[in-house]
């Protein structure tokens, strides 16, 4: 292998490293922003699961409402 060949070859993977090193740093700015979303979509999950047990609340008290205001005297039947 002649100098100029291999010297070539050297500055291709030079270029070759520093175009990784260029790849590195969006993928690690990419991961850091996915941590930032999850942790924020674990956070929404969170108020949803708050929000799902107040609404089962208040829907099991509306059914217990209703259950009292219905007359079961006529089971349902209007004659």
């Amino acid at each position: 292998m002649e100098f100029n060949e291999y010297d070539e070859m050297l500055r291709a993977l030079a270029r070759i490293a520093a175009h990784q090193e260029t790849i590195n740093a969006d993928l690690r700015a990419m991961l850091a922003n996915h941590d930032q979303l999850l942790s924020h979509q674990v956070e929404i999950n969170a108020d949803v699961k708050t929000t799902l047990a107040r609404v089962e609340t208040t829907l099991a008290r509306v059914e217990a409402l209703l259950a009292r205001m219905i007359d079961h005297g006529t089971n349902g039947r209007d004659a």
